[in-house]
């Protein structure tokens, strides 16, 4: 398993509830795919440097994510079908060696 790291802007007209069961249904999907969600980090509500959709904020949600290489694809594919996904930004946290 390789670990990776999920920033999502979601829009900010939905409320902070819609956000946590949003939240949830991500972190079922991971599970679904056999992965785990080890952290969660919701940032809140942000202002942003610059419009996107025509929204000037939004809240922020990072997730640390454990899952197999050959399952983001499909992660990746999901997430994009959400509507209430502005941005998203999916990466491998890389291991420092000391």
């Amino acid at each position: 398993m390789k670990s990776y790291e999920l920033l999502l802007m979601i829009k900010p007209n939905i409320d902070s509830e819609e956000v946590q069961a949003m939240v949830g249904k991500i972190t079922e999907a991971v599970e679904s795919l056999k992965g785990k969600v080890v952290d969660t980090d919701m940032a809140g509500r942000k202002k942003l440097a610059y419009d996107i959709n025509n929204f000037r904020d939004a809240y922020m949600v990072v997730l640390k994510v454990d899952l197999e290489g050959s399952k983001v694809a499909e992660f990746n594919r999901q997430l994009r079908l959400n509507e209430n996904i502005l941005r998203m930004m999916f990466m491998e946290v890389s291991k420092v060696k000391a």
